[in-house]
């Protein structure tokens, strides 16, 4: 019998905090350059950004996850990531401070979320990974963009950035 097969994903920092996705829903690692502001979305949302012809949701994932916003700097990156919803494939730009590696992973090194005796937003994270220097916390995206806090960013709303992205 084999162990189970590694994983790869795509490590990138927020602050001084390490954070990965899978490396199979990274589509391109694009330079920040500001976008195209939607009226009306959540503190998140920065707006449009276009890749290759096609307008993508650009979100600020510090943001997102509760993190205060800072400037972007020369480092600041955005990951361009298909997200797999139910019944189509969603690309998001991810907003980040700086792309570190793509790095390799036993899955036996991966932990689930802490438990730290109480409830909290833990769904969107895959696993984490202990290092020498700290942990790599591993985020399902489909989560973060999935979760019920979402209703100030509701599903018609999603449906109106995507006509917006098809039409840029």
């Amino acid at each position: 019998m084999s162990a189970a097969a590694p994983t790869q994903v795509v490590t990138f920092g927020l602050g001084e905090e390490v954070f990965a996705v899978s490396v199979t829903m990274v589509r391109e690692i694009l330079d920040y350059t500001p976008a195209f502001r939607v009226p009306n979305g959540p503190s998140w949302m920065l707006g449009l950004t276009d890749v290759r012809g096609s307008g993508v949701p650009m979100i600020d994932l510090r943001v997102r996850l509760g993190l205060a916003p800072v400037d972007p700097t020369l480092a600041t990156r955005v990951l361009i990531v298909d997200v797999p919803l139910p019944d189509r494939t969603l690309a998001l730009g991810l907003v980040v401070d700086r792309v570190i590696a793509v790095a390799t992973f036993e899955r036996d090194r991966l932990e689930s979320a802490p438990d730290i005796g109480m409830r909290w937003r833990s769904d969107y994270i895959a696993g984490v990974v202990r290092e020498a220097d700290g942990f790599v916390v591993i985020i399902d995206v489909a989560h973060v963009f999935a979760a019920d806090d979402m209703d100030r960013f509701a599903a018609d709303d999603m449906d109106r950035l995507a006509t917006l992205s098809q039409a840029a």
